[in-house]
């Protein structure tokens, strides 16, 4: 493993660029499928239970989410400046930001579970939830939200390791993850009875084996970046960075699954049964777009890893065709999918009440034909990522929910009284606006400054870079592209 992860970083830096996508960026989806599984298990169990059940989980999951985007903003920055920090061949620095990103993602987890559980019965009822629904909603969130220092635990395992262009490990992990929730979910909620508190039940136990696993390999001192001790007292200017670049990320995510809540609302006035068919539309969808998700992550690490470099054009290219690839597949697959026999006979697996199938497969149908559009917007996060430009991602994210998602929903409503297939357009119109935005950013150039620009002397960790080919790798007194006389780009 440790040899492929350097025939990896090798093959992002000079390799041929196609296989470095797919080499990445296959694992990478396989495994957001397996993470994906853990709520389509539960939605596939409790819609055999029944109709309330599923409308309460779906009821709560943006809110559960808010919390973990804000925290993945964390990782996220961890697996941008590790990355960075491997291409420009400084590896104690690596080694140093895991360990800064482990000790801030646990405390945030921890305090951010033990807030929700106590604000749990409020935020429920101010969702709108009442009777059967509140009560199966406050069950659910208030076991599942102590899943957060695991999930972080495992999201940190698969940065470290992502970055350094190590994407099988972290798809192995998840996958004993998946297999264990995918006997616990039947048998807590079946065969115990346990309905709701089993389902929650069964993510927790399934993601606890994974973050102990994640730990101890992490804790193994032979990696290149491991966890240790000596690291984890805080250096405020790598705890900084984290926060230059992954607060943006974490705002702009959980800002996004705030509107998520509040979409939630907004379809909870048609009843139960359209709570159900927008979770279960939203959950197969997010299975569509996982190649493209795949490619969005593979872009953050090779344009990182060659920003780190100072390959620039590299990693524009590796942009270029990362973003065509996942359009056409997109392209394709959306084409097939959008057919109304197919997407029927797809929702018709997590629900047996004939209404709640009918709409499910209307929302599927619109949003498969238009998620080519996710290929770009995937790509274009990933460049931005992969150089820093995280403020550009949080506005686009923030606005994609809060001025076209809203206004599309009121103008549908309002204007043209769509009723719930408002909802459905609402969710196309802003992906595709969003998509043109962050292309016609790129276009502008704005990527090509990074702003991950780390002078050596601020660290006391970091190894003597060397000079002997300064064309190729950085100097030790700077990190990511030439600084010129010109300011940053603002974002828009």
């Amino acid at each position: 493993m440790k040899t492929a992860k350097k025939f990896n970083q090798q093959m992002i830096l000079e390799g041929n660029m196609l296989r470095a996508i797919l080499t990445l960026a296959i694992p990478v989806v396989i495994n957001s499928f397996l993470q994906t599984m853990y709520n389509l298990t539960d939605t596939y169990w409790l819609g055999k239970i029944g109709t309330e059940q599923l409308a309460a989980i779906n009821l709560v999951t943006p809110v559960q989410n808010i919390i973990i985007n804000f925290g993945s903003g964390i990782t996220v920055a961890g697996s941008v400046l590790i990355a960075q920090y491997i291409g420009a061949k400084l590896k104690e620095d690596a080694k140093a930001m895991a360990n800064q990103i482990f000790v801030c993602a646990m405390l945030f987890a921890l305090a951010c579970a033990a807030v929700c559980f106590l604000a749990t019965p409020g935020i429920v009822k101010w969702m709108g939830a009442d009777g059967e629904t509140y009560r199966h909603a406050n069950t659910y969130l208030r076991i599942v939200i102590w899943d957060m220092p695991f999930l972080y635990m495992v999201n940190i395992f698969s940065a470290v390791h992502q970055a350094q262009g190590d994407t099988v490990r972290p798809m192995f992990l998840n996958l004993g993850g998946i297999s264990i929730n995918m006997v616990l979910d039947p048998l807590l909620m079946v065969v115990l009875h346990l309905g709701v508190a089993g389902a929650a039940l069964a993510t927790l136990l399934a993601k606890l084996v994974p973050a102990l696993a994640a730990f101890t390999l992490l804790c193994n001192p032979k990696n290149d970046v491991s966890l240790n001790g000596r690291y984890m007292k805080f250096q405020m200017e790598k705890v900084k960075l984290i926060l230059k670049i992954g607060l943006p990320t974490a705002i702009g995510g959980s800002t996004m699954q705030l509107g998520f809540v509040l979409m939630s609302k907004n379809v909870y006035v048609y009843g139960t049964q359209a709570m159900a068919a927008y979770g279960i539309g939203n959950k197969v969808n997010g299975l569509i777009t996982l190649p493209s998700n795949g490619i969005g992550s593979a872009v953050a690490t090779i344009v990182g890893q060659n920003m780190g470099a100072r390959q620039q054009e590299r990693a524009e290219k590796g942009f270029r065709i990362s973003m065509w690839i996942a359009v056409c597949f997109l392209f394709v697959g959306g084409m097939i999918l959008s057919r109304d026999a197919i997407s029927t006979a797809i929702v018709s697996i997590f629900s047996d009440d004939a209404e709640v199938i009918a709409m499910a497969a209307d929302f599927l149908s619109i949003m498969a034909f238009w998620c080519f559009t996710n290929g770009v917007y995937n790509a274009a996060s990933g460049l931005f990522q992969g150089t820093g430009h995280t403020e550009v991602t949080m506005a686009v994210d923030a606005s994609r929910l809060w001025i076209f998602r809203f206004l599309t929903l009121w103008f549908c409503e309002s204007i043209l009284h769509m009723g719930v297939r408002s909802v459905w357009y609402s969710v196309v119109v802003s992906n595709g606006i969003s998509s043109v935005i962050l292309y016609v950013l790129y276009r502008a150039g704005i990527w090509k400054k990074s702003k991950i620009k780390m002078r050596k002397k601020e660290f006391g960790l970091g190894e003597p870079a060397e000079e002997e080919s300064a064309e190729k790798e950085p100097r030790a007194e700077e990190f990511g592209v030439k600084e010129t006389d010109s300011e940053a780009h603002e974002e828009t």
